[in-house]
């Protein structure tokens, strides 16, 4: 069934008088049900009011839509009714006569005394009946908001948008005001929407409230919804259980908001000072990134193979490392700028989990998806997902070698076997360097590993292993490995006329969409095995483990066991704090991690998302932002991001406290 109103990618641009382009909205989706009461929230500035006018056909978006019952709203309509903030009365008419105007103007269609039938009505319903005589001078405050609602509703809209209609009121009148709104719009059915920057009104009147990021390029941040039952009243909300969790959940939103926009970059450094990389000198200063050998890194390969980097007026200096703990060393004393990281990677280390110490990370693109297998020992016997279960079931042992233990593969795994009805507990996870996972599954030291194809193909080719499950058979099309910079080193970068982070990001955006096209495969591989990247010996094994028989021709379909990641197509790339929400709960699930109390602020940290399509802007690349907001993963099993501590109470084997707020 089609949704009542529907925000389609919204985005809107104001040009300043200087010729410069603020971008006030990025990618707003959104849908509400007919006769939903939806509440906008966030700070000063992120675009409610924008958004608001955007809904009643005032402004057109710079981008994308809306949708009224299936229609395009492209201008103001007599379905939709907005009740400002400042009344909007004519002070020479009366109460009855503002009320009258509207319908007379609007309702042309109506008899006479239809009208006046309508008129009468609405002001009985905010009860002003009584001085309908009176001019808007001779009121209060409240009295004339509800001659503006009254308006509002004598037309019978639709839609009713209200932009901070009590803003302007004393306490006691907007308690009173919002008591008779909240039972109007209960008894009419109307679908309404509000903007304001009170909790306690959102959560008196709303089904659903709508929380904003900070602008500029504002967007959804969370959408919480409001389980108390109609018809309500202020004290029964008040009494509720769950009133001051909700209250608690959206003041949390809002101070991390304000906390994010506190943050200062680093301070500009004197001319003389600044780096090269975007000086007049040809030798600018270089990126340092590093990388694990592995099909993850085929992006900032096919950058330097394809000189993309210098395509962007940089130098990027490539460093294959040995180990995770050896890029984390690296990146702590400042040897690395940034690395090819395992998704979780970097929430864990800018949040310390396990004890270490916080690194502020910004993930800045998604460098592929899919990605990992789990290899069984051929000596287990064990060919299939089914013959893994079975095994455990039976209570015998299993020793599985994980690149790191709060890496994807670990993760994900461990989700598949709790669906299972299989405590991870039963497994002995082994923390082990990926290019030493071969070599421990040849010599006995574990019966199996989860980690990247490049290593499944070599276990396949040397026939010591064999892949009984992909992580895309949990979930397919996840992030697998992310591009991901120190936040100090981006922040000194914010100086620059044209961003260095921007550019880095743009030339490996190129070299994805070069790696998803299949028409390069055979000169991936031969990228892939260059001396100076895993060396020709690693050609064969790749190869025969990635043959084209076994290669889905959608590459959104996970239908083969040894398929290659996805590196572009399909919004790939995007940053998406969507599943490093997911990460969050599965490392407080596992008590790897305790639960965020600020869980956006360190989301919104972490995922760069501003850069990342501003580098897309430069590319001209479109439609690279998500749309939903709920995630399925195999088995029917959906991950809403707007009730995460739920989804994390109701997984098996979860250690997470039910009474987390």
């Amino acid at each position: 069934m089609a949704s009542f109103l529907q925000l389609d990618s919204v985005e809107q641009n104001f040009t300043r008088a200087d010729g410069t382009v603020l971008e006030a909205l990025s990618t707003i989706n959104l849908e509400i049900s007919k006769g939903e009461f939806v509440s906008l929230v966030g700070h000063s500035g992120c675009g409610k009011s924008t958004l608001l006018n955007i809904l009643a056909g005032l402004s057109q978006p710079s981008r994308g839509g809306v949708i009224l019952e299936g229609r395009q709203v492209t201008e103001p309509g007599p379905e939709r009714m907005v009740v400002f903030q400042n009344y909007s009365l004519l002070p020479w008419r009366s109460v009855r006569q503002n009320v009258a105007l509207a319908l007379r103007e609007v309702k042309r269609e109506l008899s006479a005394s239809e009208r006046a039938e309508r008129t009468e009505a609405a002001l009985a319903m905010v009860n002003l009946d009584k001085v309908a005589e009176r001019m808007p001078g001779q009121l209060s405050g409240g009295m004339r908001q509800r001659v503006a609602i009254a308006r509002a509703l004598a037309l019978e809209p639709k839609l009713l948008l209200l932009d901070e209609p009590f803003g302007a009121l004393d306490a006691l009148t907007r308690g009173h005001l919002q008591e008779q709104l909240m039972q109007l719009c209960q008894k009419a059915g109307i679908t309404t929407v509000m903007v304001t920057h009170d909790v306690d009104e959102a959560l008196l009147l709303s089904d659903r409230v709508v929380l904003l990021t900070n602008g500029p390029k504002a967007h959804i941040g969370r959408i919480v919804a409001v389980p108390f039952e109609r018809p309500r009243c202020r004290k029964a909300v008040l009494q509720h259980p769950d009133y001051y969790k909700l209250r608690n959940e959206l003041l949390e939103f809002l101070h991390d908001q304000r906390r994010l926009s506190n943050r200062k970059p680093a301070p500009p450094k004197p001319a003389a000072e600044l780096p090269t990389a975007v000086a007049s000198s040809p030798s600018p200063k270089p990126i340092r990134l590093g990388y694990l050998p592995g099909l993850d890194a085929a992006p900032l390969l096919v950058a330097r193979q394809k000189q993309l980097f210098e395509k962007q007026g940089l130098r990027v200096e490539l460093l294959g490392c040995q180990s995770w703990e050896e890029i984390d060393d690296l990146l702590r004393i400042e040897r690395l700028d940034g690395a090819a990281l395992s998704a979780a990677q970097p929430l864990t280390m800018a949040a310390g989990a396990m004890g270490s110490t916080p690194l502020p990370m910004v993930v800045t693109q998604t460098l592929s998806r899919n990605g990992n297998a789990l290899v069984l020992g051929t000596q287990l016997s064990i060919s299939s997902s089914d013959g893994l279960l079975l095994h455990l079931r039976q209570g015998r042992p299993l020793r599985l070698g994980v690149p790191d233990r709060l890496s994807m593969a670990e993760l994900l795994l461990r989700h598949w076997l709790a669906r299972q009805g299989v405590d991870p507990a039963q497994v002995i996870w082994q923390r082990r360097s990926p290019l030493g996972l071969l070599a421990a599954l040849e010599g006995g030291l574990i019966d199996g590993f989860a980690a990247g194809k490049l290593r499944a193909c070599l276990a396949q080719h040397r026939r010591s292993g064999r892949v009984v499950l992909t992580d895309a058979a949990i979930w397919p099309n996840h992030a697998e490995k992310v591009l991901a910079l120190r936040e100090s080193w981006v922040d000194a970068q914010s100086n620059q006329s044209s961003s260095i982070a921007v550019g880095l990001i743009a030339a490996v955006l190129e070299a994805a969409a070069f790696c998803d096209q299949t028409s390069h495969r055979q000169e991936l591989l031969e990228v892939l095995t260059e001396p100076q990247a895993f060396g020709p010996q690693l050609l064969a094994p790749l190869q025969e483990g990635l043959a084209e028989s076994n290669l889905a021709n959608d590459l959104n379909q996970a239908t083969s066991l040894l398929r290659f990641n996805r590196f572009f197509l399909g919004q790939a790339s995007y940053p998406d704090p969507a599943e490093g929400l997911w990460v969050l709960t599965q490392l407080a699930r596992w008590g790897m991690a305790e639960w965020p109390s600020h869980r956006q602020e360190l989301l919104e940290r972490v995922y760069g998302r501003r850069l990342f399509l501003e580098a897309c802007g430069r590319l001209g690349i479109s439609d690279q932002e998500p749309t939903q907001r709920r995630y399925q993963l195999t088995e029917g099993e959906y991950f809403d991001l707007d009730e995460p501590l739920r989804y994390a109470h109701n997984l098996p084997f979860s250690t997470l406290s039910p009474c987390l707020p």
